[in-house]
């Protein structure tokens, strides 16, 4: 069995005027990516505030490393890492003395400081000002801060909103890398893609409401209610086909006879999961 780092109990968040929570429950286990997604507004950042004690939550219950979250104390703080739109860094300050200024207040080794600067591909911005960083560079700053302490659970709101692809990609390998090292990861997005790739399970969040649980890929063969295969032949021709005994016979003959390039199934994705349930588009 896995270590459970997070369980959220029946969690529920109201505010003067808008239920912002309804009913939530998942845990959290150790060298697990957990994707909380959905739209803008559906609750994301509210559980991650009260799950890192920044917020009190209306009914329910929460633990993270065995701790009430309404009470965490500092030993907890110092077994996690979070990453916000609020986190930043100090601009006037290099790359290096952000990180090193972390190293002292976290009690870690500055030996570190130039392992982090390597698996976020930042050695040679090492003596560039924190504020000349583009966007990409400075998001991996604020991750490589947010692990230096090597927490065990790492929080992660939005992580790759608005970077580039290859900056984009860069992030997922590290956070892979992460996860293989054990760290649990409690990661918001609205990028279904992005969830479908790193995420072991995924919670799709509507109106403050966990409308579907699972794993990426049961999700989407839940939803699978109309078998069809996206066949391309060595003609260059496309043909789409519908799961029957009569094309199973047709797709036979064709590999047989090495007419086939490429076959693919045809689920939908989280994306158009999402749309069924919800009625509604990411956004």
């Amino acid at each position: 069995m896995k270590e459970e780092l997070l369980k959220l109990k029946h969690i529920s968040k109201a505010f003067s005027d808008k239920q912002a929570l309804k009913d939530i429950n998942m845990t959290l286990s150790a060298g697990e990516i957990l994707g909380f997604l959905g739209p803008s507004g559906a609750g994301k950042t509210t559980t991650i505030k009260i799950v890192t004690g920044q917020m009190v939550q209306s009914s329910g219950e929460a633990t993270i490393l065995g701790s009430d979250t309404r009470r965490i104390n500092e030993q907890i703080y110092e077994k996690i890492g979070i990453v916000t739109d609020a986190s930043g860094v100090y601009e006037e300050f290099t790359v290096y003395e952000n990180l090193l200024l972390f190293a002292q207040l976290l009690n870690v080794p500055k030996e570190r400081i130039d392992h982090l600067l390597k698996r976020v591909g930042l050695v040679e911005q090492k003596k560039q000002l924190a504020g000349k960083l583009s966007k990409g560079q400075g998001q991996r700053l604020i991750l490589a801060r947010a692990v230096m302490h090597q927490p065990k659970v790492l929080f992660l709101d939005e992580p790759t909103s608005g970077l580039d692809p290859t900056t984009a990609l860069e992030i997922h390998r590290l956070l892979l890398e992460l996860k293989k090292d054990g760290m649990g990861i409690f990661l918001t997005t609205h990028n279904m893609e992005e969830a479908s790739k790193l995420c072991d399970h995924v919670a799709l969040l509507n109106d403050g409401k966990i409308v579907e649980f699972g794993t990426p890929q049961e999700i989407c063969l839940r939803y699978n209610s109309k078998k069809q295969y996206r066949i391309l032949l060595n003609t260059r021709e496309k043909i789409t086909l519908a799961h029957t005994v009569e094309n199973t016979k047709k797709l036979t003959e064709w590999m047989t006879d090495d007419l086939v390039e490429s076959i693919h199934s045809c689920e939908p994705t989280l994306e158009n999961v999402f749309l069924t349930v919800t009625g509604r588009e990411l956004s």
